[in-house]
């Protein structure tokens, strides 16, 4: 049952295979067995859980279950659920529930979805490695002295190892996609503004994007199917139709032409994870499609751009955090002053401090120009080069990350080497653009991605591109050994 697709599960739903009470308690009885090992989950909602598949096993035995009804699966930490602890894996919210729920969470309950529990990641979703979260590091299922990546790796550690058939994420430099990578399932970071960021924790508001996480890209469809749409209670949600995710899947690749850019293949990428990437092209050259090599010349001022412009939107964002309205509050302040320095400087952890300090110079007096502005001058150039491209070809394909997983506490004290994780990512989120990873192979037993990008709301082509390639090859139906 555990190895199943979201798309196996509704089918075996609608024909009385199992109930949706006895697949959610499978999982809750499986993540009760055996995330001790992967600490994917913070929190675990197993009430709330059968009490909603309770729910859609009735709504499936009226006929009135929609395509997603009964379906378990779980939500990263930082979308808001009413009732139930959102901790953005921090001390500083570790005591918050919620009093509302986030558009994500409500569209996933009006599509009778059934929450499983919420999922680590780092804290405040700073960081490309789950080690920041105050619950400790989430674990790599492939390998557990490893990283699954982040900050979504609790939602992809969770994928990976079964504890959940799908999750939810969010993608702010790569968070999705990286950790889909590192934990080979497939990961799916939507254009910015087409899934609603309303209760959804910010970390860096111009670039945060919610999304899939899941085993296929068929399943990826049917999560965005329910993710996707225009919110009025999120300003920067665009008010556009949403087409079915699911329609074009099975449309052919015959004419496809794929970029290549010259800058992914840097020095620095594992020539392994090259080789896995240019074997996964040479599929799509066989399902009809051509290549060619293309540019994009500021790839590599995407990492200092974005550690501008992401660390000054969170010193931004985080200010609200001050330990009088909720969460963390020192013990017995002395005064205002007090207050505030020790709830901060108690409540948040090193790499949190490290962004809120770094976006707090950028952005003051007589460095706002000389950091900030050119950050963002640098942003267009990096968006033109898309748009450069994209005008030749219908997508772009890369390696998702430069290396495969790497060991937990081995990046820790460089974090220079740990932002270059995400350069193959970051700069999506700087444009605005959609893309998506899928696994591609394995290098020393370790899974690697394919990083697919698309044009402004082509979420649709990426699907149809993804789900091709994986009836083409099985590298997403592989598991880590033991599970």
């Amino acid at each position: 049952m555990f190895d199943k697709t979201l798309a196996e599960l509704a089918q075996g739903l609608k024909s009385g295979d199992f109930s949706s009470v006895e697949l959610t308690q499978a999982y809750l009885n499986r993540i009760k067995a055996e995330d001790e090992k992967y600490n994917s989950y913070i929190t675990v909602t197993e009430e709330q859980a059968l009490a909603q598949a309770k729910a859609a096993d009735e709504a499936i035995a009226a006929g009135t279950a929609g395509a997603f009804t009964g379906l378990p699966f779980a939500h990263k930490d930082i979308f808001c659920t009413q009732g139930v602890r959102t901790s953005c894996a921090s001390k500083m919210l570790d005591n918050f529930i919620s009093p509302y729920n986030a558009t994500v969470v409500e569209k996933f309950n009006a599509a009778g979805g059934v929450m499983l529990g919420k999922t680590n990641m780092d804290e405040f979703a700073m960081g490309s490695s789950n080690e920041s979260s105050f619950y400790g590091a989430a674990k790599n299922p492939w390998n557990t002295e490893c990283v699954p990546g982040g900050s979504s790796g609790g939602s992809a550690a969770a994928v990976a190892a079964q504890l959940a058939p799908a999750a939810t994420g969010t993608d702010t430099g790569g968070s999705i996609r990286q950790p889909a990578a590192l934990c080979g399932i497939t990961g799916l970071k939507p254009t910015y503004g087409r899934v609603s960021r309303f209760g959804m924790i910010a970390f860096a508001s111009s670039l945060d994007q919610g999304g899939p996480m899941t085993k296929t890209a068929e399943d990826a469809a049917m999560m965005l199917n329910v993710m996707a749409g225009f919110d009025k209670h999120d300003s920067t949600s665009v008010d556009r139709a949403v087409p079915d995710y699911t329609a074009d899947l099975n449309k052919p690749l015959d004419g496809l032409k794929i970029g290549l850019p010259k800058e992914f293949f840097m020095d620095d990428l594992d020539s392994e994870i090259a080789e896995r990437t240019q074997a996964a092209i040479k599929e799509f050259e066989k399902l009809g499609a051509t290549v060619k090599e293309v540019s994009l010349p500021n790839t590599a001022l995407s990492i200092p751009a974005y550690y501008i412009i992401a660390p000054a939107e969170a010193s931004s964002n985080l200010s609200r955090f001050d330990g009088v309205r909720y969460g963390y509050r020192c013990e017995n302040p002395v005064d205002l002053e007090d207050l505030y320095k020790r709830s901060r400087g108690e409540g948040f952890g090193a790499e949190v401090k490290r962004r809120i300090m770094i976006g707090a110079y950028a952005l003051s007096e007589g460095f706002y120009d000389a950091y900030y502005n050119k950050a963002q001058q640098i942003r267009r150039l990096i968006r033109d080069d898309f748009a450069k491209v994209l005008s030749e070809v219908d997508v772009i394909m890369g390696p998702t990350t430069p290396h495969p997983a790497f060991k937990i506490g081995e990046k820790t004290s460089d974090p220079v080497a740990m932002y270059m994780e995400d350069i193959f990512t970051i700069s999506l989120n700087l444009a605005g653009l959609p893309g998506m990873s899928v696994p591609c192979g394995t290098v020393n037993g370790l899974p690697t991605g394919l990083q697919i990008i698309g044009d402004y709301f082509a979420e649709q082509k990426l699907l149809n591109v993804a789900h091709q390639f994986q009836l083409a090859t099985d590298w997403h139906t592989q598991s880590p050994q033991g599970i």
